[in-house]
């Protein structure tokens, strides 16, 4: 949802119900004009540019609801960049990408790593929804997220939250009581 976008600098704030928020460092992809059934080999000419995003989860109402849109999409749950024209990222499948909590690392990895290419993502997407000029699709995160490291580590009010992606920035947001 719109309300769950925010800039770097702003507090993410964890609403009174969610009681295990987590982080996910993610390449946001940045639609700049309307496609439909896009094949893989065009997908990116749809692309306008990229953004470091966070793609804060509230786990607990994610797996309690056996759907993501609720877990996903809480107010202030996608802290995003500024924007990257697609020119200045040579191949966005070579970046590194990281999340740090309060001075900790605790994902480090590439793009490289996806599970599914981005003009996979975005062909799939375009089947069966036509994506607009400034749709955003994140494209998934890396191993260390909180709620399945032993222990857990998950989002606290006081803490900070830094996603750097290479190539195309970094954000850093506060994290609040709701």
């Amino acid at each position: 949802y719109t309300t769950s976008l925010i800039g770097p600098g702003d507090a993410i704030v964890i609403p009174s119900v969610v009681e295990q928020c987590d982080y996910e460092a993610e390449l946001g992809v940045a639609i700049g004009e309307t496609v439909t059934n896009v094949s893989t080999e065009n997908a990116f000419e749809a692309v306008r540019g990229y953004v470091v995003a966070n793609d804060v989860s509230a786990r607990d109402l994610q797996f309690a609801d056996g759907q993501w849109t609720r877990g996903k999409s809480p107010d202030t749950f996608c802290p995003v960049g500024p924007l990257v024209p697609r020119s200045e990222v040579p191949d966005p499948h070579a970046l590194r990408i990281r999340a740090i909590v309060s001075g900790e690392t605790l994902q480090d990895s590439t793009t490289a790593n996806l599970i599914f290419g981005i003009d996979e993502i975005i062909s799939y997407a375009s089947r069966t929804s036509t994506l607009e000029a400034g749709d955003l699709i994140l494209t998934g995160t890396p191993a260390g997220v909180g709620v399945f490291r032993d222990p857990k580590r998950l989002l606290q009010p006081g803490d900070s939250v830094t996603i750097q992606i290479d190539g195309v920035g970094e954000i850093t947001n506060p994290v609040i009581a709701g």
